[in-house]
């Protein structure tokens, strides 16, 4: 090992595969948890033939050791976040670092859609609702429910990255890479309706909570992107009557037709006024005696995200690679790779910009 290792990758794997530091050193001869926890660090306390057997023992590939995984992605908005346990925001945090690599990597020889829309401040004096309105005029959405969502957006150049994961009170997050490619990663265990008002928030947080722009403390930044999230999709100049003088019965077609959930709708109505607080409380005090506050009737379509997919197919068709040789192009175990390429296939939507991707 000539090459400068990044200590900090040897605690991403350890903590990655689910081992602290005791239960680590119990494993490896000859290391201590002493040592181990000096290295962390950054105090050359290992040699380099007891790292090596600590990385194979992890099976992470040695040349990972010497990557820099882009630390901004620990600056994510995340949708309940406040609820996130702290070893369930260690993994996620590591998963949009894996993920910000490999879209960073890919877009080195495939031809990655670039970010079209505007970044806009709500210092400047635009409301989240109008910015929101601004964003459905510059998607040519009019007064319509926002139906291909995944793919409205992803052609917008926003990567979308649906996971399993078990940890229940995450929704999803968004991020830029560091080769600046906006990336929403989100719960593919939600409901639909869930998912669409997850990808419109994080929408809102990409828009209007850029890193550029100077944030008051002051602000609520989830407040906004929620604002954001329910004009981009119920925009009041389409459902504001539609919501008036509100009855149950009508709850389950607005559903089907704007494809967002019945809370949400009872929600909008009472922000936009077109029910009291009284008639609000009672549409929710329903909503629980019938079971509904934790599973809603009907499941609104939703389209998927291309994109990944379509990284996959290339290189596993058109350039040839298998997931083994994948795992060593971009020096992550195979594993990882299976988990978030080798399951998908799609129709080409990308193209290859070079062929030299070793």
């Amino acid at each position: 090992m000539n090459k400068k290792i990044n200590h900090k990758q040897l605690t991403f794997d350890s903590e990655y595969r689910g081992y602290n530091q005791t239960r680590l050193a119990s494993e490896i001869p000859g290391l201590s948890q002493s040592n181990l926890s000096k290295f962390e660090k950054g105090i050359p306390t290992l040699s380099d033939e007891l790292i090596y057997k600590i990385i194979k023992f992890l099976d992470f590939p040695e040349d990972f050791l010497y990557l820099e995984l882009y630390t901004k992605s620990i600056n994510a908005h995340y949708r309940k976040k406040s609820k996130i346990l702290k070893t369930e925001k260690i993994e996620l945090d590591q998963t949009i670092k894996i993920i910000s690599h490999l879209i960073d990597e890919m877009s080195e020889s495939l031809d990655l859609p670039e970010f079209g829309l505007q970044q806009i401040d709500v210092e400047d004096g635009y409301s989240p609702s109008y910015i929101a309105s601004y964003v459905r005029r510059r998607l040519n959405l009019r007064d319509k429910p926002v139906k291909d969502i995944f793919s409205i957006l992803e052609s917008q150049g926003i990567i979308i990255v649906p996971i399993n994961t078990d940890i229940n009170s995450f929704d999803g997050v968004s991020f830029i890479t560091e080769y600046g490619f906006p990336v929403m990663v989100i719960n593919d265990n939600m409901s639909n309706d869930r998912k669409r008002l997850t990808i419109a928030h994080e929408l809102g947080h990409i828009i209007m909570h850029s890193e550029d722009f100077l944030i008051s403390e002051f602000r609520d930044k989830e407040k906004e992107a929620f604002e954001f999230a329910a004009e981009f999709l119920m925009p009041e100049v389409a459902i504001k009557n539609q919501l008036m003088n509100l009855k149950l019965s009508e709850l389950v077609g607005l559903k089907r037709y704007w494809l967002t959930s019945i809370a949400s709708l009872i929600r909008r109505a009472r922000d936009l006024k077109c029910i009291d607080q009284d008639r609000y409380i009672y549409f929710n005090t329903e909503l629980s005696r019938s079971g509904y506050k934790k599973k809603e009737p009907v499941e609104v379509v939703i389209d998927k995200p291309t994109i990944i997919k379509s990284a996959y197919e290339l290189y596993t068709t058109q350039l040839d690679y298998s997931a083994t040789e994948l795992s060593d192009v971009f020096n992550l175990p195979l594993d990882i790779i299976q988990k978030f390429f080798a399951s998908h296939s799609e129709k080409n939507k990308l193209r290859i910009i070079s062929m030299n991707i070793s």
